[in-house]
């Protein structure tokens, strides 16, 4: 009974951790956790085992590691002098496990400075009317952008392209990949 005890109070602390630090949620308090979850703690015990859960959820969720990872990462933090206990680590691990994905969108979030592409549409047109006769059945290919800051409504930019200028940008998408080529192969 007391190691559910226990595995429910870590998980709260996980939890409070996670609401403070990744959802910038400023209800959540050194004080409140040690009220709700650790009466029986005295202030440096709690502070002591508060930091070891920060930092052992912070190197987990910096490398945003997989389920391999993790066990890899926590099996060594249980056979390290003032690591993780097993059952420490069985609560890390299943907390992971449910809050990886809201985590790493947060940690992502939180560190864009610019606008992000979140979809792009798009479509080839033929023109049926224009003021020159020679721009009549040409095709022309409509993209349309939607870019979103994180906590701001999304704004959307359309853009009319020639065949020429669609020729163009693939030119400069493939020059861009052969770049990143030369960088990731080493050439």
């Amino acid at each position: 009974m007391a190691e559910l005890d226990s595995s429910k109070s870590l998980t709260g602390l996980l939890n409070g951790i996670t609401q403070s630090v990744y959802y910038n949620n400023l209800e959540i308090t050194e004080e409140l956790l040690k009220n709700e979850l650790y009466p029986g703690l005295s202030q440096e015990e709690f502070k002591a085992l508060l930091d070891k859960m920060k930092g052992v959820l912070k190197s987990v969720a910096s490398a945003d590691m997989d389920l391999n990872q993790l066990e890899v990462f926590l099996t060594a933090q249980t056979k390290k002098q003032g690591g993780l206990s097993p059952e420490q680590a069985a609560v890390l691990s299943k907390f992971w496990k449910n809050h990886k994905s809201k985590i790493r969108d947060s940690v992502i979030n939180q560190n864009r400075w610019e606008n992000a592409l979140c979809n792009i549409s798009w479509r080839v047109d033929l023109k049926t009317q224009s003021r020159n006769m020679d721009q009549i059945n040409v095709p022309v290919a409509v993209v349309e952008l939607e870019l979103a800051k994180s906590g701001k409504e999304s704004e959307f930019v359309c853009l009319e392209v020639d065949e020429a200028k669609v020729n163009y940008i693939l030119q400069n998408m493939a020059e861009i990949e052969d770049g990143i080529n030369g960088i990731v192969h080493g050439n």
